[in-house]
Parts: C-alpha cells; structure tokens; sequence
C-alpha cells in the first residue's frame, strides 16, 4: 500500500501559495510545514507522518514483500521551474533558494543513458553579498525507487557535481543511480571555479565555510523539500555516497547532521583536511628550502618506489607487483634508505639518494606530529604517506609527481610538486589570506602567529569528530575504503580515525555500524590495484535488510590487469597468498592480521652449518653460514676451472622472504624449509656470477656393502652443459639404479625429454661411488653400448644427493673437460599435477640473474614474463610453458628447475620455493 498522494492536493496547495510572488509556491508549502526532510527521522515535509497508532501504511514494506512499484511525480518537470524557498526552509542561514531551470530528459534523447527524468538545476543565495552562490544539481527519475542520493565533492571544489556519476569504484557495467531510479542531488560548494586545486574562494568566509560542509546541508533541504514537492511522499531512505574531499563531506555531513542520512560510503576521504594541508606544506620544505637540495626528479622518486616494491612485494606470499603486508614492509624502511644512499651522502646522480633526498622521503613516509598545538577534535597527528610500503607518487600508475624543478614558482604550479600545490593554495587562501605569502616560511608544527587561524580553519573543515553515537542510535551505517596506495590523501589519516572511533564508542559498537576496508596497491584512484565492487549494493543490504558486509571481492579495473580479484578485507586484516592456485584469484587469499618481522627466516639455521651442492659450471662446492653474524663461505671443493679450496667470503643482507643480497655479483642467496639453499658465486671467468644448489642434508653411501635403494628411481632432468663462450640446455630421462648405475635417455627426434626406456639410442651411462672426503659421489661414464657395470670408466664429475625432508634431490655436476661442464637437476618422472608446485620461488639463472617466478594452477610467471602450463607434458612430471616463456620445468620437494625450450637460447634457472 502506499499513502494517497492526490494530486489536487498538490496543485491546490501551489495555487494557494501563488500570490506571494517570488516566495511561490514550494516556499509557502515547505515553509508552512517546518522546512526540508530527508531519509533517517528528521522531519518537516509537505505531508507528515501519519500519528503512533494510525491505520496509516508504513513506511517500508515487509522483507517478504516484492519490492515495490516505482513511484511516479504528482508534479510535472515544468511546473518546478522558476519556484523558490524561502531562507526559513533551509536549516542553516541563506538567502533563499530558486529553481534557474526544470528540463524534462527523455530516455530517447541522445547521449541520455539515464532514462527519463527531470534534470533541476538551482541556486542557493549567499547571506554574504560578496559571497558566490551556491549552484546545486537534482535528478527526479520518472520513476522513481523513493531512495536519494547526495553525491560530494572533490580537491576544493567549485565544480557543480550533477548527480549523473556512476558509483565510484563500483563495478564495470552497472549503470548510474540515476538510471536505477534515485533522486541524485550535488553541489559546487559555494564557489565556482576552473580547477579544483584553486583555493582563492576561501578568502570568503561564508565560501570557506560553505566548503567545510554548510553547502551540503543547504543543498539537502533544498533537494528534499524539491523532492516531497514532485513526488507527494519523502524518501524511504537517503544516502550520501563521497570521495576524496566528497568522502570528508559524507562523514562531516553524519558528524554534524545525524539524522538527515542512513547511510553513507566515503572513499579514501580526506576527513583530516588540516592535517593533509600542513603534511602537504611539510614535504614541499623538504623538497624545495635549502636550495632544493631534498627535490628528487622522476628518476630518482622511481628508484625509491622499486626499491620499496622489491623489498616488499613478497612479503604477503605472490610476486603480484602489490604491497599487500604494509605493516611488515614498513619494518624495512631503514635497510631499504640505507640502500639508496650515495656514497658520503652527497648526490651523486640518478642511481641513488643524498642525505638530504632521503631526509625528503622520510618527511613523505613519516606523520606530522603537533606536539605545539591540536587541531580540530583533538586531533595531534596527521598520517605519512606509504611511500616505502608501494605508494606511487610517480610514474605510470599516477597522474602526480614531485615537480620538474628544484625551486617552485609563487604561487606554486602543476610543474612544482602536486602535494605542495595544494598545501600553498592553503596557506595563502585558507590561513593567512595574503596571495603573495611565501609558504616555504610556513612551520607547520609551529605555525606561531597563526596558530589560533590554523585551528579556527579545522573545526571549519576537518571531519574528525569520532562521536557517531547519535547516527548509529537511528540505524546509521558507514562504509569506508582507502586504498593503501594513496598518495594524495593518507591512508593512515583513515587509519587514525577508526582508531579513535573505536576508542570512543567501543569495538562493539563500530562493528555494529562501520566497515572500514583497506586496498593493498589502491592509489588516489590510481595505482596499481584498483577495486571494482558493489559499495551501494552492500550498503543498501545492510541498511534496509539488515545483511551486515563481510569480505567482499574486488576486481581489479587496472588496464594491465584488468580482471584480476582480492579479497576486500576489513582493517586491520590484509589479503595473504595462500601459497597455491592462481595468485589473481581471490579465492586463494587469506584476509589475516599478523605482522611479522620480514627479516626473520624460519628455515635459516639455528648454529653455523655447511650446505654441500654445486653451481652452473659443474663445480661442487660447499657453503658455510653462520646465522649469528649472517657471514658466508663458499669453498669450491671440485673445479675444473679454478683450484679445490679456492674460497669467497662474504656477508649476507637480509631483503625480506629468507633472501639475502650478497657479494657475489647480484646473486641473491634465498633459504627454503627442508635446509635448501640457492644462491650464486662469482663465476670462474668472464664476471657475473653462476647459480648455486646445496643442500643441509645429503645422502650417504660409506658402507659395505654400497645401498642407493632409498634414492633409486627414474627421473627426469634439465640442466645446462657449457662450453668456451657457449651454452646448451639439456633435458632428458634418467634411471638411478640400486646398485648406483646410471643411464640418461632422450628423445631421438627432439634430443630433449621422452619416458625413459632401457632400450634408447640416445644414452648416456655410468655409475656413482661415494667419495667420504669431499661428502659426495664422484660420477663415472662408461660405454653407452655396454651393460651395467660400477668398475672402470672415466671420471667425469660427481652427484650431490640432498635430502629435502628426507626426500632425495639428485644434483649432477657435469666436469667431462674444461670446455664441457655444467650442472643438471634431476626430479621423478611421475605425475604432477597443477596445484603441487604452486608457490612464489627465488630464482638463480645461468646469465647471472635472481628474479622471481609464481607458478598458481595453469599459470607461470618468471621474472615478469607469463606462460601457460601444460602438466606431464611431453613426459609425466614435466610442465610445458607455452609461448609466453617457452620452456619446461621439473620440480621436486620446493626445488624447480626450468630450462629453455629447443631453439630459443640456452637457459637453465633454479629455484626455491620460499
């Protein structure tokens, strides 16, 4: 049932009102019935509602219900134009509001994907005569759903917001609220202007204050007094839907105004406004006092956001290009500044920091503590940005950076940097309101004469305020999203805020009402993540059928990665790679709230141990590391290249995920459960360094008489057999015997992989026998046409067999001559399949690299590069990669070795699983 809504009633009550002249007809109406109402239980409509008790409708419908029919307007688009209301409407002081124009849009009409409605545009007039008016927009759907919404603002505004946006970050494809069929209203703010980063409007009062939120409480009760007039029946439920500066003006609405809403979503909303200006204004002294000695060009700001990314990316399980553990990463800021800086501390050019450039970064990564002074609601602190935990403030992934020049013009300009930009329109405009103030000479943690102004702008503009008592008593709800990225507006500004909600009202109590969601990756609608999902959807199930969110998934709208999916997880949960399945999957996320320390390694030793293993050039090798002082040895025991006992030394530096640079040109050196080591050292000749495999645990065969029962088996193995200045990949089969023969097969037609078959023509064999001294088995070739025999034959290198857990990794060191070695990884020929190798691994190359590599189902990653598997292809316990990085890999007990496909150049890559 719905209230009858004659339209006599209407139009009798417009005629009655017409001879007042300008104040026609709506003025007299809602005038004469308390002014405007919303959604929530404020009143004051053309109709109220009914007494306790009546036999009148309510207000919703029962859940069970189908939902209902749209409603239609008592009032025809034309008949809105040219009305006015009276100031006594509007519940803050104005002059009056008029209807400038009343369109009817036809859903036929080009470029109208809306359907059709009636298109009001408005003013507001200012008390102040020397103030702008206020331009607000209103959207009456035809058919209307009885839902409003309040869209806000953005940067300073000045920019009518129409009401004809889509839901941001909503997801692809679903039309406008308008479409759908709210009443959608916004506004300019007070002021108009060209840009939203001009802040000349504040000079006024009444501008300024209309910026820190008035206008939105005069456009709502000019918007729903319109509202009730078309319509005859408010609305059943209102919304305020904000980002950036909008999401400041959702939750500064609800803080001062609780009952107009029900529910609001405010995205990465600058709600420490204040703060953000005096942070803004911090960085630019940074950068540009002292000569701009602390300014970093794009190359050098790119530097930073690598090195951040590289140290950080893995720490929350995948190599995904996404600092999802940001508390964790944030315990590496010292390593990874100690790691930019030039030597001496002077700038030394685009491949690394001064002192003074990293002083700058720590300004942008660090919060501005006012111990002098407090800001609006007590507020003492404003949020650093994530700099060195993924934020990008430069690069592909932003529209911002740090400027192109070291010293900024005045007023500064979108060539200096865009976070003082906006910190100098402050300081001039809302502050000290002289055009020409110079605010490289503004302290902002002592602003000294202007310390009572700087306050005086907070409780103007800052949304703070954590008692939301009073809108979560009526039924109020809030949802909140920052991405952890964002380099515009502080995420930990959020952060802080949530805090002091739940310290307020208790964790209870904002559990009832708030979900505060954080996104790894997310920017300032940037970055290298950013969400797509159903915000107004999640809201509207909890505010009218009481479906409280939970996780939620987000797709991924990044061109590049378009489609990829996170769990959206609530603060102070992050989404953790479950360590199988594809890692742009969410279903393989865990939203989980530990923060660990990323230096720790769980698989390094407890006491100095020596790993046995070997490298790329067939040299077996032993390697000692002392975990108390994290120092190295690398003793070469077996070479053909340089004499047994040559060693390099050195230190380890921890990176995060059990891998450690080192001194061994580049090689990272990465630790794995089962005392797996993978690393590299300084190869024989020609620079660079060769991978290295070895093992805590080997297997031995000292006694009499000689068992290899619990290491025999048929595998397969890739490897890489180098000559002078040349390098083939090798891939085969292999049986090794009980009685330690050995025999390799492949393929006659493709000289790689095939089942292996005692019977092939394309062999290799030999046997192994222990050798006690160097804790190895020297290997030995014998006549590829004769049988089976473990006496004679030519020494022509050894085999290292680590056990994993008890589990045999083969590894054969191949020295037949000086100009033919290498090194071969062997794992079982038998079945593998998709999700058993799945992980993130260090990786070490035969061209001297450490990267990374993901293997998640069907999909492979090595070093950036993605390829499609193919399991027990062309053998069982082989993956194919296709095109994408042509190659096969084997993989055993987290040790995987991939090598290049026939016809591409020779590569062979070893990795850990981490």
């Amino acid at each position: 049932m719905r209230t009858p809504r004659p339209s006599s009633m209407i139009r009798a009550a417009f005629r009655a009102c017409r001879p007042l002249g300008t104040a026609i007809g709506i003025s007299l109406l809602v005038a004469a019935c308390g002014g405007g109402g919303g959604g929530g239980s404020s009143g004051g409509f053309f109709f109220p509602a009914p007494p306790a008790g009546s036999n009148a409708p309510p207000d919703t419908d029962p859940p069970d219900n189908p939902p209902p029919a749209p409603v239609v307007p008592v009032l025809s688009c034309a008949e809105l134009a040219g009305k006015s209301l009276p100031a006594s409407a509007i519940g803050l002081p104005t002059q009056g509001a008029t209807v400038t124009s009343a369109t009817p849009v036809a859903a036929g009409d080009a470029g109208n994907p809306m359907g059709d409605y009636c298109r009001v545009r408005g003013t507001i007039q200012p008390v102040d005569p020397a103030s702008q008016a206020i331009d607000f927009a209103l959207n009456l759907p035809e058919k209307w759903n009885r839902k409003t919404i309040h869209f806000g603002g953005g940067g300073f505004d000045g920019v009518l917001i129409d009401g004809t946006e889509t839901i941001r970050f909503g997801p692809a494809g679903k039309p406008a609220p308008l479409a759908l069929g709210y009443a959608t209203y916004g506004d300019d703010s007070g002021h108009q202007a060209s840009s939203i980063t001009d802040g000349r409007f504040a000079a006024n009062d009444e501008q300024l204050a209309n910026y820190g939120g008035l206008s939105l409480k005069k456009t709502r009760d000019v918007a729903q007094a319109l509202v009730l007039a078309r319509y005859g029946v408010k609305p059943k439920k209102a919304y305020f839907l904000g980002t950036s500066t909008g999401g400041r003006d959702a939750l500064g609405y609800v803080q001062r105004w609780p009952l107009d809403y029900d529910g609001i979503i405010a995205n990465e909303p600058a709600l420490n406004y204040t703060g953000t200006r005096l942070s803004n204004v911090a960085v630019g002294r940074a950068l540009y006092n002292n000569g701009g000695a602390g300014w970093m060009n794009v190359a050098k700001t790119l530097l930073v956001q690598k090195a951040a990314m590289q140290a950080c990316d893995k720490l929350d399980g995948a190599a995904d290009n996404i600092v999802s553990n940001v508390e964790s990463c944030r315990q590496l800021n010292a390593p990874i500044l100690a790691s930019l800086r030039c030597s001496g501390g002077l700038d030394a050019g685009d491949t690394c920091l001064s002192d003074a450039q990293i002083a700058t970064v720590r300004t942008i990564e660090s919060p501005l503590e006012f111990t002098n002074y407090a800001l609006a609601n007590g507020v003492r602190r404003a949020g650093g940005y994530n700099l060195l935990e993924g934020a990008l403030v430069a690069g592909p992934y932003t529209t911002r950076d740090l400027g192109t020049r070291k010293v900024p013009a005045n007023p500064a300009t979108s060539a200096d940097a865009n976070m003082y930009v906006t910190g100098d329109q402050w300081v001039k405009y809302f502050v000290t309101r002289i055009d020409s103030f110079d605010t490289l000479g503004f302290d902002p943690l002592d602003p000294a004469g202007y310390t009572a102004r700087v306050a005086e702008v907070s409780a103007l503009t800052d949304a703070t305020n954590p008692d939301l008592a009073p809108f979560f008593a009526h039924g109020g709800r809030i949802i909140m999203l920052h991405g952890l990225a964002d380099e515009v507006i502080s995420p930990n500004s959020t952060i802080d805020y949530y805090r002091q909600l739940v310290a307020t009202l208790g964790q209870a109590a904002v559990d009832e009402s708030v979900r505060f969601y954080t996104v790894p990756g997310m920017g300032h609608g940037t970055g290298v993540f950013i969400p797509n999902w159903d915000s107004l959807a999640a809201l509207e199930g909890w505010v009218e059928e009481g479906l409280a969110p939970a996780t939620g998934v987000a797709v991924d709208a990044v061109a590049g990665t378009y489609g990829r999916t996170r769990p959206l997880c609530r603060f102070p949960s992050w989404p953790k790679y479950r360590g199988s399945g594809s890692v742009d999957a969410a279903v393989n996320y865990s939203c989980v709230t530990e923060v660990g320390d990323p230096l720790a390694c769980p698989n390094l030793p407890a006491a100095a141990t020596a790993y046995k293993g070997g490298n790329g050039f067939g040299e077996e090798l032993s390697v000692q590391v002392d975990p108390a002082t994290m120092a190295y040895t690398v003793t070469i025991d077996a070479s053909l290249q340089r004499a047994a006992g040559t060693q390099r030394s050195g230190t380890l530096v921890a990176q995060g995920q059990c891998s450690y640079a080192s001194a061994e040109s580049g090689a990272v050196f990465s630790f794995s459960p089962g005392g797996v080591l993978l690393g590299g050292v300084n190869a024989p000749a020609g620079g660079g360094f060769t991978p290295l495999l070895a093992f805590q645990t080997t297997f031995e065969n000292a006694a009499t008489p000689t068992v290899f029962n619990p290491v025999a088996n048929i595998f397969n193995a890739v490897g890489v057999q180098q000559g002078t200045g040349t390098a083939a990949a090798h891939a085969s089969s292999v049986r090794l015997r009980n009685a330690g023969t050995f025999q390799y097969c492949r393929d006659p037609a493709t000289g790689r992989f095939m089942a292996y078959d005692p019977s092939c023509t394309q062999t290799e064999k030999g046997y192994i026998s222990y050798n006690a001294a160097r804790n190895a088995f020297d290997l030995r070739t014998t006549s590829p046409t004769g049988g089976a025999t473990t006496t004679g034959g030519t020494l022509a290198g050894s085999m290292v067999i680590g056990l994993v857990n008890g589990s045999a990794v083969p590894l054969h060191l191949v020295r037949e001559s000086a100009t033919n070695t290498g090194l071969r990884l062997l794992a079982p020929q038998q079945s593998l399949t998709a999700g058993a190798a799945d992980g993130s691994y260090a990786m070490a190359s035969v061209q001297g690299e450490s990267r990374e590599a993901t293997v998640a189902g069907g999909a492979f990653n090595l070093g950036g590069a993605a390829a499609a598997l193919s399991y027990d292809t062309p053998v069982p316990g082989v993956v194919q990669a296709d095109a994408g990085r042509p190659g096969n890999f084997i993989f055993t007990h987290g040790v995987l070795g991939f090598v290049s496909a026939s016809g591409t150049a020779a590569a062979l890559e070893l990795g850990a699983r981490h």
